[in-house]
């Protein structure tokens, strides 16, 4: 298309799994509407022919498509689809400047981009693409289902309502509007402090090293992005973090306002020991409510699994790719 940029792409493999010799992987680039040019890794099941259902990935958010995103999609090819794990804009090799910026439109946009991008291979059957959105991508991921027709099923693993959490902070304890009063009134402060200096602040990723007294959810980040389990060069959360400003508009956008009309297949996953189990339960019982829709949706919680586990298994293996593959190859026939 007219307005896709050349990227500067990686050659050599850096993700933080190893290379399968199941499947193909290339690198490949596609534009969203916004003119904005994002990277991604496609894998390719190896001695399949004919017409492939195919499955864009995404996530967690702050992450690039090198940790887990790339490990469901490599995954998933094994299994017989061909997938592409992608950067989301302003991140990783993706296009988009300033960098470090959250969108809850142009973000829900890069997930329909993926789509376009599948639906037009010659090797893909466009009436069968699914999506998988992990941790923050888990909420886009279901506004996308929302929103976008041509989606067969999605899945939500491990997810976080990126508004809410913004919004709300963690665990809703700050759902006042006075707190978010004085939230709003700090990052508007550093929006001057950003435009004077000509640059945006980093908010800073993982904190490392690791404080004794941390809350749990702290140390679970912490043992995936600063570790040689998840770190990663280009991810976010591995260094400097989003922009102090980067996720404002979430705060003012519910990206989950039209869940309960899907009618796409839909499984929320989740572990039972996450501190962000809360997000998946409400996100659920959300959908399903007054939706004529609901023989196709599913909440699976995983026994003893933490938040971080479905990132890349833990050490518990967690990661259900038997479900998953059941689940897309039954509600993308």
């Amino acid at each position: 298309m007219e307005n896709t940029v050349k990227l500067e792409l990686t050659k050599e493999w850096d993700k933080t799994f190893p290379k399968s010799e199941k499947v193909s992987h290339r690198k490949v680039t596609f534009p969203n509407r916004y003119g904005i040019t994002l990277a991604a890794d496609l894998y390719e099941p190896k001695g399949v022919e004919g017409k492939l259902a195919g499955i864009a990935v995404c996530g967690p958010f702050g992450a690039v498509k090198e940790q887990a995103a790339g490990l469901y999609a490599q995954t998933m090819a094994e299994r017989g689809f061909l997938t592409i794990a992608f950067d989301p804009s302003f991140t990783g090799e993706s296009g988009g400047a300033p960098r470090y910026m959250a969108s809850p439109d142009i973000n829900t946009e890069d997930f329909q981009a993926a789509v376009d991008f599948l639906s037009v291979q010659e090797n893909v059957d466009p009436e069968r693409i699914g999506i998988i959105g992990i941790c923050g991508w888990g909420g886009l991921a279901l506004n996308v289902a929302a929103l976008d027709t041509r989606i067969k099923a999605t899945v939500a693993s491990t997810m976080y309502d990126m508004s809410r959490v913004n919004a709300n902070g963690y665990f809703d304890a700050d759902n006042s509007a006075d707190a978010r009063y004085a939230k709003k009134a700090t990052m508007n402060a550093q929006r001057i402090v950003d435009y004077k200096n000509g640059s945006y602040a980093p908010g800073g990723g993982v904190v490392d090293p690791l404080p004794e007294d941390v809350p749990f959810y702290v140390a679970d980040y912490h043992s995936y992005y600063k570790t040689n389990r998840g770190y990663h060069k280009r991810s976010l959360n591995s260094n400097g973090g989003w922009n102090v400003i980067g996720c404002m508009s979430f705060m003012n956008q519910p990206i989950l306002q039209y869940s309960n009309e899907i009618r796409s297949a839909v499984l929320i996953m989740h572990g039972e020991k996450a501190h962000s189990c809360y997000f998946s339960r409400d996100a659920y019982a959300a959908m399903v409510k007054d939706n004529l829709y609901t023989d196709n949706k599913e909440l699976l919680i995983i026994p003893d699994a933490v938040h971080t586990d479905l990132y890349d298994g833990g050490e518990k293996d967690a990661i259900p790719f038997d479900k998953l593959e059941q689940f897309f190859s039954e509600n993308m026939k």
